[in-house]
């Protein structure tokens, strides 16, 4: 491939998206470059302030739980006060809570605030997947959350690197840098977004889009059905920082072992996010989606005949793959099934299929390996896979067209109705 192929692809890849999009894009950079929390609250906890694993495991646990609970108050927010405020106060919340847990001593005030910032740190998902979804159009969604997710990955495996070093020194230091990147954050979302939270429309004086609760979008089958099959998939994914090393360390492998092996997983999604999307964001949805579940099942189910660093490395990047392929897949089709003016809250159920797989899957990796051995734990994965494949292609069938409702920078303004044009 010659030097201007690959540049007109490039330019392929980000054209026609709003200038929006990039500014909301930039603010997910940044707060990914600065996630030191989650990289290493485990080795602050053990290493540095002498806890047991069992401690940090509840630490972690809480830190999950907040994360459920933030993602559903959110999604209410979300569609109840807008997006632009809710990812400022969440992203202004994370910052402040982050900064706060650097300087806990008493391990209760340390859980506790853990919990806060699980809660504060996984708010502001529903509001972002909703803004993206209001200002970028149905045509070019799965490229749009394909880039967002990219920026994603490639700000965490800097701030993994940066992390790493800055730990040797003072985990405060890490505290502190990601509080400061934070509201870095929340201060670029105040200055460059405008509110993207489509108005409902207005017939005779009386709204006429049906209002929604979280009861109605926990009464929606079909959505609900995708927020099952995310769990699966979640879980899944979850083992590769949860069962995989467990595995490789029963195995006599190092935890440097581990870091390379996982590296790939960073490495590649990196390398190939746009190019596969390029090739992928057209294509049938129920297919992208039944193929990725086996990709992940199968994947991590290969585990199981891995005996040396490059057979691990093999099956990394085959769930590598079925990764970059169902992320942005999967949540356009969160968009397609969501009523526009509900957004954020079915974003938010979604979101917390996630936090809950976060909280389900070191239970089940410890017990499935505690009791029957790792090898069980990978052919579990892929059952669920198998089961996942399934249920997408089951649920996808018969699908509505997808919206084409007009995007917007600012509330979609409904015009004026007249008594008479309401009742003509």
């Amino acid at each position: 491939m010659s030097i201007a192929s690959i540049k007109r692809a490039a330019r392929e890849s980000v054209a026609g998206l709003p200038r929006e999009f990039w500014w909301l894009w930039t603010s997910t950079l940044i707060n990914r470059l600065g996630a030191f929390v989650a990289t290493f609250m485990a080795l602050y906890l053990t290493l540095d302030r002498g806890y047991s694993a069992s401690y940090a495991g509840l630490v972690a646990a809480l830190h999950g739980l907040g994360g459920v609970l933030g993602t559903l108050g959110a999604g209410v927010l979300t569609d109840r006060l807008g997006r632009r405020p809710t990812m400022f106060l969440a992203q202004g919340a994370t910052a402040v809570s982050v900064a706060v847990l650097g300087f806990m001593e008493h391990p209760v005030a340390i859980a506790v605030v853990a919990g806060l910032v699980g809660v504060a740190s996984n708010a502001s998902r529903p509001a972002v997947q909703a803004m993206m979804a209001d200002i970028v159009r149905p045509e070019d969604r799965v490229r749009a959350f394909a880039l967002n997710y990219w920026a994603i990955n490639l700000g965490f495996a800097f701030s993994s690197m940066a992390a790493g070093i800055v730990a040797q020194y003072s985990y405060l230091a890490g505290f502190l840098g990601e509080a400061v990147l934070t509201m870095a954050c929340a201060v670029l979302v105040f200055l460059k977004l405008p509110e993207s939270r489509p108005e409902k429309t207005v017939v005779a004086g009386k709204p006429a889009d049906p209002e929604v609760s979280m009861g109605t979008v926990l009464k929606d089958g079909r959505f609900m059905g995708v927020v099952g099959l995310s769990f699966l998939i979640s879980l899944i994914f979850t083992q590769s920082y949860v069962g995989l090393p467990v595995a490789m360390g029963a195995a006599d492998f190092t935890p440097s072992d581990f870091g390379m092996v996982i590296a790939v997983n960073g490495v590649l999604i990196v390398a190939l996010q746009i190019p596969v999307t390029r090739f992928i964001e057209h294509r049938d949805p129920q297919k992208l989606l039944v193929v990725s579940a086996l990709l992940a099942g199968y994947g991590f189910g290969l585990t199981a005949f891995a005996g040396s660093l490059g057979a691990y490395a093999l099956t990394v990047v085959v769930w590598t793959l079925a990764e970059i392929i169902n992320s942005p897949t999967q949540m356009s089709l969160v968009v397609r099934l969501s009523p526009v003016h509900a957004r954020g809250r079915y974003q938010g159920m979604y979101s917390m299929s996630w936090s809950v797989a976060a909280l389900a899957a070191p239970l089940m990796a410890g017990f499935v390996i505690d009791h029957y051995g790792a090898d069980w734990l990978w052919g579990a994965t892929a059952v669920l896979g198998t089961v996942a494949a399934f249920g997408y292609w089951m649920l996808m069938r018969n699908l509505p067209q997808e919206d084409r409702t007009p995007v917007a920078t600012e509330p979609v303004k409904s015009p004026p109705v007249t008594e008479v044009e309401a009742t003509a």
